[in-house]
């Protein structure tokens, strides 16, 4: 698996960050990087650019129900979260990667970007249940942005019989 999916890794990134101008330019190469991100892609394209930053804040912004903080799935806002994400510094550390984003180590684009360079999906699996979660929430929410989690979780091993609906 790992070497197999990064181009697919970097493209939902970029897909799951606010859609600035820079991603707007970017979709074309997107699109044709990664298939497997078609549906949302498309949206986008045809997708007015106000529209699009609007509906990126409602469905992440507003709400922790779609959270793309993995550690937040698990941890809440607890003091173990702190614990969590010095833990995705130490790995990112320990791959030569110094964490210098203006978000928190365990953004999803940010950890997405990361297996992208280092071929490393323990950071995914270790999270598949938190994934399964945002993507079911998406997908009930109804947002293009749930078939960016659908490729990502389809790309991982089945999640374990412990996890919870």
């Amino acid at each position: 698996m790992p070497g197999s999916f990064e181009m697919l890794y970097q493209a939902a990134a970029l897909c799951l960050t606010y859609p600035d101008d820079d991603f707007r330019a970017r979709l074309p190469l997107l699109r044709e990087a990664a298939p497997q991100l078609r549906e949302f892609t498309d949206h986008a394209a045809v997708t007015p650019q106000g529209e699009l930053q609007a509906h990126y804040v409602e469905v992440f912004d507003f709400r922790n129900r779609h959270s793309l903080y993995l550690s937040w799935w698990r941890d809440g806002d607890t003091r173990r979260r702190g614990m969590s994400l010095v833990r995705f510094k130490d790995l990112y550390r320990a791959h030569g990667l110094v964490f210098t984003g203006e978000e928190l180590p365990d953004f999803l684009p940010a950890v997405l970007e990361f297996v992208a360079r280092t071929g490393e999906t323990g950071l995914l699996v270790e999270h598949r249940d938190a994934l399964e979660q945002l993507r079911s929430r998406l997908t009930a929410f109804g947002t293009p942005y749930a078939c960016v989690l659908d490729a990502v979780c389809a790309t991982l091993p089945s999640a374990s019989s412990g996890a919870r609906p």
